[in-house]
């Protein structure tokens, strides 16, 4: 089966269109008891550093070129991130770490993301995640994921990406797991988790790539470099100039 055929032809108006309508569900969303009172606690009482700030404190949607061939995907917003900024991987140090790449690798036209109006556009790129909520402890549980996984279907359908950027392993499976749902593929065993991995999925899916999530954790003990995101991302360049 052809994952095109979730979606009819669209121009990139209506296109825009629908993601803004699919964008609205996300902010009003609250099927998460747990993840609702969360990011709704913290956004009270905010990090020191933040206390002058006014948080988001609400689900964060997916953001970037609705014409987009590259669809990233995350884990979840971080507390003091994207439950505060109101946009993925903004205002955090994996923020800066990935938009810094991003800007390098010539999806983003600056290299740093502190606010949802500082000016950041993505070219050819659409981040989502495959949990929307900031999670206590980075953890969303399974059943929190699939209730966000109707948002990150639809955001699959309306982008129609020629390749896809897993970014941790949580963030593969719950892919994957979108796609198994539909019967688009039969198992996740052929595609295991590993930094720099790629693979072809059946029929007509975009080409799938992983790479370590731009965490603290990840970062600051070296498991993950800027040259070896810079690697998996100009390698992606290099697939999707080849199917042009």
């Amino acid at each position: 089966m052809r994952f095109a055929v979730f979606f009819g032809a669209m121009g990139k108006g209506e296109r825009f269109e629908a993601l803004r309508v699919l964008e609205e569900r996300v902010v009003e969303c609250r099927k998460c008891p747990r993840l609702v009172r969360y990011r709704e606690q913290v956004a009270l009482t905010r990090r020191r550093a933040f206390r002058d700030d006014v948080y988001w404190g609400r689900p964060s949607p997916g953001f970037g070129d609705p014409a987009a061939r590259l669809l990233v995907v995350g884990l979840a917003p971080a507390a003091h991130g994207g439950n505060r900024t109101g946009r993925m991987f903004t205002g955090d140090r994996a923020g800066d770490f990935l938009y810094d790449c991003l800007y390098r690798a010539g999806f983003a036209n600056q290299p740093t993301s502190v606010g949802r109006d500082d000016g950041l556009r993505l070219t050819g790129l659409f981040i989502t995640a495959v949990c929307r909520c900031a999670p206590p402890a980075n953890k969303p549980l399974p059943s929190e994921i699939l209730n966000c996984r109707e948002y990150l279907a639809g955001e699959f359908d309306l982008i129609r990406p020629r390749a896809v950027l897993a970014l941790g392993g949580i963030a593969l499976r719950g892919y994957l797991a979108m796609l198994k749902d539909r019967g688009l593929i039969e198992s996740f065993a052929r595609y295991p988790f590993a930094h720099g991995a790629s693979y072809r999925l059946p029929g007509d899916l975009p080409r799938l790539f992983a790479s370590y999530h731009p965490s603290q954790q990840n970062t600051f003990t070296g498991r993950l470099t800027k040259p070896m995101l810079l690697a998996v991302l100009r390698r992606i360049r290099r697939h999707l100039e080849s199917e042009r």
